[in-house]
């Protein structure tokens, strides 16, 4: 059943329909796996460029397995050229790489012959996908968010804004004190998590109460991709 349909892998005894089939189902594949990539995030805004990408690059790295025969190191080699090529010089997101890796994977199956083989690697991978994306996996729904107070130079911030935080906070550090204008003021960087139910305006007309009506900022803390 997983067997390749090709009778050889050398490009001298490959035949036109047994490219051709290749190609074809390569290329639906990719259309799968676009279409995944499509619906697993309708949030953000996706890229037409990446999308189409992906429709046509499990073909290439077919054509690209078909082309070089039997020396299959030197297959992988080329492929992951062209997997890679794009997030050389645009920031990729990690979901956008496992999708380019993902689609390589399938032209491989496909360039090699293993036409059953790629439909279940990719009915399953692209399952497993869907489940984990529209599941909201790995999302940390209360996103931890960075807090600045401008308090005068005579305010000891030592207490003051506990109250507040204990009503509309889980967790609050005090990660960095500096001045501003010229020593006359303090500025001060929370980490905080606010509590579901926490009224953001709220919060913030409390804290003004207490700092004399100075600046504060309240945004998400910045994270890092790992990939």
């Amino acid at each position: 059943m997983l067997d390749t349909i090709l009778e050889t892998t050398s490009t001298d005894g490959l035949s036109a329909k047994e490219a051709l089939i290749c190609i074809g189902v390569a290329l639906v594949l990719g259309l799968i796996i676009s279409i995944i990539y499509i619906f697993s995030d309708r949030k953000r805004k996706l890229s037409t460029n990446f999308a189409i990408t992906l429709v046509i690059l499990p073909a290439i790295v077919t054509i690209v397995i078909m082309l070089v025969g039997s020396n299959v190191a030197r297959a992988f080699s080329m492929a992951g050229a062209f997997a890679l090529v794009r997030f050389r010089s645009v920031p990729g997101d990690s979901k956008d790489i496992a999708s380019v890796f993902f689609a390589m994977a399938v032209g491989l199956a496909t360039g090699l012959g293993y036409i059953s083989f790629a439909v279940i690697f990719t009915g399953i991978i692209g399952v497993v996908y869907l489940i984990l994306m529209l599941t909201g996996y790995g999302i940390v729904k209360n996103l931890p968010k960075t807090l600045r107070i401008t308090i005068p130079e005579n305010l000891n911030f030592n207490g003051t804004f506990d109250e507040v935080f204990n009503e509309y906070t889980t967790d609050v550090t005090l990660e960095k004190i500096r001045t501003t204008n010229l020593g006359s003021m303090y500025e001060l960087t929370y980490n905080i998590s606010l509590r579901k139910d926490a009224d953001q305006k709220k919060f913030i007309d409390d804290l003004r109460c207490r700092n004399g009506n100075l600046n504060i900022t309240l945004c998400n803390a910045e994270t890092k991709d790992l990939l």
